[in-house]
């Protein structure tokens, strides 16, 4: 369940407010829409009352055409008696005034776009699921790193920022420094991006606070991205053995979603943002359905092969 003011709803989809207070708080509690034509008739069996009501051309035609003003009345104010969050009207279309008035009556708010029916539905639930989605907020630096969405991670101290700044140089952008702001908009998809007070600000130790964006131009930061990979940065362990081949695909889970993980250890000398971005190139060539472990092991099983059989 998530609440904004009128105005923050409008101004998010780029409706005309019709009726509603600018400061009145509405309550979303699903990502769902619906459209009325039923209820319109009277049947108000399965009602969705709890979703968005979207009133497009056919609904309109009805209820001058089939409607008198008392019945348009008697089942407006029916529809209205219910909880609805918001009711939207598509096409630019002029509002009955028997709708008006049941909307100020029951404090309904009402919003006009200028988007047919079919697109206003899509913007509208693409805007839900977004708002709704479950969300987490994590330590972190988040970039596209040749197109791929690369979540850094590890202890503060490590070199994140560094290795960031390292690959912005490079080409690459930025999403997020030290707080990625995570939603999960599908059963496998994590979008994250920055808190709008830091966003596109970076911290670089000895330095302090830099702006990416006033530095290296629009062109180097991103609102947001899918996150495809995560990239944990940790001190150099010479007791621990560490991923030499890539046969096997190691994986952490965010929000249950399952992402593939890279351990980097951290020592004196190491380009930590050339393995960042090699990663990242060889993630999008395992996507591609090419995978050089898989190749070298083949090539390596055929040749012991042709040894066998001399």
């Amino acid at each position: 369940m998530e609440q904004l003011k009128v105005k923050q709803f409008a101004d998010a989809l780029k409706l005309e407010t019709l009726v509603g207070d600018p400061d009145q708080v509405i309550t979303f509690i699903t990502g769902d829409v619906n459209r009325p034509g039923l209820q319109l008739t009277g049947f108000f069996d399965y009602f969705a009352s709890d979703r968005i009501q979207i009133i497009g051309k056919a609904e309109i035609a009805y209820l001058h055409e089939r409607c008198d003003s008392a019945q348009r009345t008697q089942i407006l104010e029916r529809l209205m008696q219910y909880e609805v969050p918001a009711v939207l009207l598509s096409r630019s279309q002029e509002a009955p005034q028997e709708l008006l008035e049941a909307c100020r009556k029951f404090h309904r708010p009402l919003f006009r776009s200028p988007l047919v029916t079919t697109k206003l539905v899509n913007s509208t639930i693409n805007f839900l699921n977004i708002l709704l989605a479950p969300r987490i907020t994590e330590h972190g630096v988040l970039l596209d790193v040749a197109g791929v969405g690369v979540m850094l991670t590890g202890e503060s101290g490590l070199g994140k920022s560094e290795t960031a700044l390292e690959l912005i140089k490079r080409g690459h952008r930025l999403v997020a420094d030290d707080v990625v702001e995570i939603s999960r908009l599908s059963n496998d998809q994590l979008i994250g991006t920055s808190p709008e007070s830091v966003r596109h600000f970076m911290e670089i130790r000895g330095i302090g606070i830099v702006d990416i964006r006033a530095l290296y131009g629009s062109g180097a930061v991103l609102m947001s991205k899918a996150i495809d990979i995560v990239v944990q940065l940790e001190p150099w362990d010479s007791q621990k053995q560490y991923e030499r081949l890539g046969l096997d695909d190691n994986t952490t889970e965010i929000l249950g979603v399952t992402l593939p993980i890279i351990v980097l250890p951290v020592r004196p000398g190491r380009n930590l943002a050339m393995v960042t971005e090699v990663a990242a190139r060889n993630m999008r060539l395992k996507s591609m359905g090419y995978n050089a472990a898989m190749e070298l092991h083949r090539r390596l099983n055929a040749n012991l092969d042709v040894i066998g059989d001399i």
